[in-house]
């Protein structure tokens, strides 16, 4: 049995350098592990209790509720907004995090990396989503890290996928996360 892995990418932008690292993961992701990239983040609204309700969940809500209960853990790329996450991906996780204590996020291990176009690779906002995922139940993978600094020139001519170092790093990355998973057990 596969280890199956939700990746969520907190850019909506089409060339995203976040996008183009979650495809990475998806197209050198290790034998044994399965890779997803959540497709409609757009779509999800803001969270709200009072649209969170039995039967009336939005379809986008409800669809990437669905998605991420039938996955071992997941994989969260964020690039960095004014020095935290972008609110895409945060909303994400407030969808996940519900119902409290039982949201498809609670108990499954989550890593947290991506690039960004400063000196550090967007550390801060990395931290922010473990520090949110944390709260919202997840197993977090405090020591789980890859930030990859200057996005903009690193990757102008080169995809992260043709970057050996970047791959190398995801690599690792999804190995440590499938280990951490009930299904590697």
């Amino acid at each position: 049995m596969s280890v199956r892995i939700l990746a969520l990418v907190g850019s909506l932008r089409a060339g995203s350098h976040n996008r183009q690292l979650a495809e990475t993961a998806v197209k050198h992701a290790p034998a044994g592990v399965e890779i997803t990239l959540f497709e409609g983040l757009a779509e999800v609204p803001f969270y709200n209790e009072d649209i969170d309700v039995e039967g009336s969940v939005p379809e986008a809500a409800a669809r990437l509720r669905a998605v991420a209960g039938h996955v071992d853990a997941f994989l969260l790329f964020s690039p960095e907004y004014n020095g935290t996450m972008p609110a895409v991906l945060k909303n994400a996780i407030d969808w996940l995090s519900r119902p409290y204590g039982a949201g498809a996020i609670s108990g499954k291990p989550v890593a947290a990396v991506g690039t960004a176009f400063g000196q550090y690779g967007g550390v801060w906002a990395q931290d922010d989503v473990r520090k949110s995922a944390g709260v919202a139940g997840a197993t977090v993978l405090q020591d789980v890290k890859l930030s990859i600094p200057g996005s903009v020139t690193r990757f102008a001519e080169t995809h992260p996928s043709d970057d050996d170092e970047v791959v190398a790093g995801l690599t690792e990355v999804i190995q440590q996360l499938s280990q951490a998973t009930p299904a590697a057990a």
